[in-house]
C-alpha cells in the first residue's frame, strides 16, 4: 500500500515540487497551507510521515509538532528556511523525528523519509523479548508500547519510549549518546548526540518527580546515561 505524505508549507511552489516528486515514488500526498489546516488533517486522517515547515501562518510548524505529540506519534520532518542550531534544538524539543534546512535537494528529502520507513518496519518485526517489562513502580509493555508509573499511564513519543525500553531493559549499563543515536535513530540518521540528549530531558520531564535529581534514567557525566536500579 502507498505511503500517505502530508506536505505542510505556505509556499505553494515548493509544495507542488515535494508532492510531484514524492508521488514519482508511488507515495500518496496530500497539502497543508498553514497550521490550523494540517492540525485538523492530521486529527482526522491517518499519515506515515508528515514534513512541516516551521514558518507557518496561524499556527507554526512548532505549535503544530507539539499538539501532534498531544495524540499522535506519527513521524514529522520539519522544514526550516533557518540554518541555526536553535531551530533543529527546538524541532526535536517540540517532538520531531528528524529536519532538513531549506533549501533542500529533493533527493535528500526521500532518503531521510525512506530512512525513517526503514526505521519503523524494523521495529515492527516481531522480537522474543516482547512482554512487560516491571521494574520498581515502573511497567513498561513493550508490545503495545505503554508506559505506567504507579499505575498511572504516561504517554511517550516513540522515541522517548524506545530510548527508555533500551535503558530499562539493560539497567545499570552505560550507554554513550553515540551508541543511542545509532540504537534508537539509526547509523544514517544526519543529526549529532545532542539529539538524544533533548529527547531524555523530555524523558525526564515526563517521568521524574524531580528531573533535575532523576530516580530512574541517570546520566554518567563523560560516559552516557542508565537505568538505576
Amino acid at each position: 500500500m502507498a505511503s500517505r505524505v502530508l506536505v505542510v508549507d505556505d509556499e505553494k511552489l515548493i509544495v507542488k515540487g515535494l508532492k510531484f516528486s514524492l508521488e514519482q515514488d508511488n507515495m500518496t500526498v496530500e497539502c497543508a497551507y498553514d497550521g490550523e489546516e494540517a492540525l485538523e488533517m492530521i486529527k482526522n486522517n491517518e499519515y506515515d510521515i508528515i514534513l512541516l515547515d516551521i514558518m507557518l501562518p496561524k499556527l507554526d510548524g512548532l505549535q503544530v509538532c507539539q499538539m501532534v505529540r498531544e495524540f499522535s506519534n506519527v513521524p514529522i520532518i520539519m522544514l526550516t528556511a533557518k540554518g541555526d542550531d536553535m531551530d533543529k534544538i527546538l524541532g526535536l524539543e517540540y517532538g520531531a523525528d528528524d529536519y532538513i534546512t531549506k533549501p533542500f535537494n529533493i533527493l535528500e528529502v526521500k532518503a531521510r523519509i525512506k530512512a525513517i520507513f526503514r526505521r519503523n518496519t524494523k521495529k515492527e518485526a516481531p522480537k522474543a523479548d516482547t512482554g512487560v517489562l516491571k521494574i520498581r513502580d515502573m511497567k513498561l509493555d513493550c508490545e503495545s508500547r505503554a508506559l505506567f508509573i504507579n499505575d498511572k499511564e504516561i504517554n511517550l513519543t516513540a522515541k522517548e519510549f524506545e530510548l527508555l525500553e533500551i535503558l530499562a531493559k539493560n539497567p545499570n549499563k552505560v550507554y554513550s549518546r553515540d551508541s543511542l543515536l545509532n540504537t534508537v535513530w539509526g547509523y544514517d540518521y544526519p543529526g549529532d548526540a545532542r539529539t538524544v540528549d533533548v529527547h531524555i530531558r523530555r524523558l525526564r520531564e515526563k517521568i521524574e518527580e524531580n528531573p533535575s535529581e532523576p530516580k530512574y534514567v541517570h546520566t554518567k557525566w563523560g560516559l552516557g546515561y542508565y537505568y538505576y536500579v
